[in-house]
């Protein structure tokens, strides 16, 4: 294969690779292990294989793409156009040729393993006070010697029977209002919608007593995945929760990648601003379809995200950014009309309350986990760590809260590992190694046997072992520390230093065999050990700017929040040196803490007023600017951790003594260290 040979870079696993020019997707995707589905044989009849390629330059890859990248439409692809459709720039993967550098998108209908979305909605007593209610009126009739109309006639009723101040109603109401007076005989029921301190708006208006409930979103918007939680207004209960992987990562996996697609490409931000919405719009359509719930009765949404996803969604220029000051279009909180998001999916009249954010790095999702997990009323000094591709970190008690985020980038969420893979069947999280022998087991999504019990393989049949994903790496990495296969630097052993013959030679390192067939091989690579050391000190290193601003070198507690987070063995975290070392016993899992404040929100309206007040209260550490993050991020490269104790790690777990560095072994020869 000549090196002029297209590049494909395919998204969201991050896979790539070089392929003959006319390979066709499918093909190339085959070829580099890509999860891509086809079942018609590459007929162009099932259409399972529909691809959404990126156009334009992306500097994260290295590529600029352009609009010839691929081969034009052929009769295949056409005529499945015109007989069942394909969405706006999509292609089918078996017909589509690569003839240029081009980055490919798989869409989570495209995927055999779809993404696991762990967001789920955690169990949490929320005392209830929505913004918007249902209230039933009886409206006086119309009078022709005391002329009025029936919307006027609406608001006395108001006044007289729920002491409501003169509200008003969207046009799409309106045209609604008389037949809804007359079929019910005068009894109307309202969707009034009253935030705190805000005039009354009716979103939906149905004849007589209507009794089948209101509903709202919460919605977490994150750079990698989006949940979606289906909520009960009168009672808080969640009907359904789902989520989607968030389509903007063909255009970047972390946000300043995002940024810069933006700044390098005209409409770039448009485009991402367009397929977010599609995607939120979608999720929306899913979950009410999934749970048979009238759109109309749909009436509300909050939502919660970092500041580049808050402008991308808002349709506001994400530059800015990118760039110190790091300023902020707009940072407080906004209600918006769900239409101008382009939800059309909930009732035509349903209101958006979207959270405030902290500062031009720290969004409505930090201020979301604010709400929810309280640091500001706390009797000891908690840090609260929101783990993802951008990390949100919290510190503080009564005393005060101080805030930052952390660029961890994508290596926690499997992407930039050698077998990496979002969270999906098939895919090995969790692991465990024995220090004697060295032997591997693990656990794969979608099994509950470990590898090593019987009926394991039996199980696994179906989907096989795809690869591994962010839990699953963070305890590899961890377990290969403590049986001694890894050093302090993070330096991989070969085999006669480790005694096990599954550390072998890769190059110039070495790479540890977690399984192996005759065509299937996991490792954990050395370049997977130092992408998860600089997502890890770069968490790190932001948790120990605000310990430096608070004055202290130790925190009472850590809590772990996110989706992710909340599949984070505490013990695997400290022997990577995730979190600073407290004992084991405190360190708790919040779950999807940011989507608990969504909910906290929607369905109290006095929290609106609260998580505002809060968020001005919050003092913002911008780490770009602190001279000190760059020599704390040094330090947290060793495992756990080059300079700073870890004696209650100590207590649990006891971390070989042992450096590889002065014996590399290359092709079975001594290396020597260069000085």
């Amino acid at each position: 294969m000549q090196q002029t040979d297209p590049l494909v870079i395919f998204t969201p696993s991050g896979k790539r690779g070089r392929v003959p020019r006319g390979t066709r997707i499918l093909d190339a995707a085959r070829s580099l292990g890509v999860d891509l589905d086809s079942v018609c044989g590459g007929r162009g009849i099932c259409s399972k294989c529909q691809v959404q390629p990126a156009f334009g330059r992306f500097d994260k890859h290295g590529v600029i793409v352009a609009e010839d990248a691929l081969s034009c439409f052929n009769a295949v692809e056409q005529r499945y156009d015109e007989k069942r459709g394909l969405k706006a720039g999509r292609r089918l993967g078996c017909q589509a040729e690569i003839l240029c550098d081009v980055v490919i998108d798989i869409p989570p209908e495209s995927q055999v393993h779809r993404q696991v979305i762990r967001k789920a909605a955690d169990a949490r007593p929320i005392v209830m006070d929505p913004a918007t209610r249902a209230l039933m009126v009886e409206v006086a009739r119309p009078d022709m010697h005391e002329p009025s109309g029936d919307m006027e006639r609406l608001n006395a009723a108001l006044k007289a029977q729920w002491n409501v101040s003169a509200a008003t109603a969207p046009l799409p109401v309106l045209s609604r209002l008389q037949e809804a007076l007359r079929t019910g005989g005068w009894q109307v029921t309202l969707a009034l919608h009253q935030p705190e301190g805000t005039p009354p708006r009716v979103l939906e208006i149905w004849p007589g007593f209507y009794d089948g409930g209101l509903y709202g979103l919460a919605i977490d918007l994150g750079s990698t995945t989006i949940a979606a939680h289906l909520t009960d207004l009168s009672s808080g209960k969640v009907l359904a929760s789902t989520g989607a992987m968030n389509p903007q990562i063909r255009f970047g996996e972390d946000l300043m990648s995002r940024v810069s697609y933006a700044m390098m490409n005209p409409g770039g931000a448009r485009e991402m601003t367009r397929a977010v919405r599609e995607a939120l719009n979608g999720l929306a359509r899913d979950i009410i379809d999934q749970t048979g719930t009238d759109p109309r009765a749909v009436v509300e949404a909050t939502l919660v995200c970092n500041p580049v996803m808050h402008h991308l969604l808002l349709g506001l220029n994400p530059v800015e950014l990118g760039q110190a000051p790091f300023a902020l279009t707009v940072s407080g909180a906004l209600s918006l009309d769900a239409a101008h998001l382009g939800l059309s999916a909930l009732n035509s009249a349903a209101r958006v309350y979207i959270l405030p954010c902290i500062a031009g790095h720290v969004g409505a999702d930090a201020a979301a986990v604010a709400l929810s997990e309280s640091p500001q009323t706390s009797e000891d000094l908690v840090l609260i760590v929101d783990v993802g591709t951008n990390a949100e970190i919290l510190l503080g008690d009564r005393q005060g809260v101080l805030a930052c985020s952390s660029p961890t980038g994508p290596a926690f969420e499997g992407a930039q590992i050698s077998s990496g893979q979002r969270a999906a069947p098939g895919a090995i999280e969790r692991v465990r190694i024995d220090p004697i022998t060295k032997e591997p087991r693990f656990r794969v999504i979608g099994c509950e046997s470990w590898s090593d019990e019987p009926g394991f393989a039996e199980a696994m049949a179906e989907t096989g072992i795809t690869g591994i994903c962010g839990s699953g790496i963070i305890e590899a990495v961890a377990e290969m520390r403590m049986a001694g296969l890894v050093d302090s630097s993070g330096l991989i052993g070969s085999a006669a230093q480790t005694g096990t013959p599954r550390c072998r030679p890769e190059g110039r390192t070495h790479s540890y065999v977690l399984f192996e067939t005759e065509d299937q091989r996991i490792a954990v690579t050395q370049g997977d050990i130092r992408a998860i050391q600089l997502a890890k000190s770069a968490l790190y290193a932001g948790a120990r700017l605000l310990m430096d601003k608070r004055g202290v070198d130790k925190v009472d507690r850590v809590v772990l929040a996110g989706a992710f987070g909340a599949h984070i063995s505490p013990k695997h975290a400290m022997v990577l040196g995730m979190i600073p070392d407290v004992p084991l016993a405190r360190v708790t899992s919040a779950g999807n803490a940011a989507g608990t404040g969504a909910r906290i929100a929607l369905c109290n309206r006095m929290a609106r007023r609260d998580i505002e007040a809060i968020v001005r209260g919050i003092t913002k550490v911008e780490t770009a600017m602190e001279p000190r993050f760059q020599e704390h991020f040094v330090a947290a490269n060793a495992l756990p951790h080059a300079s700073d104790p870890f004696p209650e790690l100590a207590r649990d777990v006891q971390l070989p003594q042992i450096s590889f560095n002065s014996a590399h072994t290359e092709g079975g020869r001594r290396r020597r260290r260069r000085g």
